[in-house]
């Protein structure tokens, strides 16, 4: 498996927390995020996070980001009339809510296994932006994501999400990619 580590930061020979907490092996990880759109390469991003956990005995947090902008889309290409839209755009929003409740009990049961302590959320909104956000809120100091999610429709949820969040973002970022057994 391939990944990048693009650093603004990364590991350090002290760090101690806010709360005066010192991390293993010196490292400035204690809290990593690891967006999910429920794919294998998603899946292969969370077990290099619980990797790096492992090592420094962090929190690995969870993001599933259901897009506002692909189920408008979907629900605009379905050529609905406006009396079902309201029903149907809800029932598209709470299927794509019960898919990311499925990744991250999938997730939650891989970190188990590993003995990695994890946080879990689902939100609606552009991913990109969200993710962004939940940076900000949560103090991440490590995201881990794949460097494209699922094919077709479910590429939306995060795709080039990756790319505009290493555009933005100031936190250490890895990025893993695809396996490709052709080398």
């Amino acid at each position: 498996m391939a990944v990048d580590l693009f650093t603004r930061g990364a590991m350090t020979d002290t760090h101690t927390d806010d709360d005066g907490a010192s991390r293993k092996n010196g490292s400035a990880y204690s809290r990593i995020l690891v967006p999910t759109d429920g794919s294998d390469l998603a899946r292969r991003a969370l077990e290099e996070a619980c990797t790096i956990a492992g090592l420094t005995d962090a929190t690995i947090h969870v993001l599933y980001v259901v897009d506002d902008a692909a189920i408008a889309e979907l629900a605009t290409d379905a050529s609905l009339d406006e009396v079902s839209l309201d029903a149907d755009v809800h029932r598209l929003f709470d299927r794509f809510e019960a898919v990311g409740e499925h990744a991250i009990e999938d997730i939650q049961t891989t970190a188990g296994e590993r003995g990695v302590d994890i946080v879990t959320a689902v939100r609606r909104g552009i991913p990109d932006e969200e993710i962004l956000a939940y940076v900000n809120e949560q103090d991440i100091d490590l995201i881990v994501m794949g460097t494209h999610g699922r094919r077709g429709v479910q590429r939306y949820l995060l795709g080039s999400t990756t790319e505009r969040v290493l555009r933005r973002v100031t936190t250490p970022v890895l990025a893993v990619h695809e396996q490709n057994d052709k080398m």
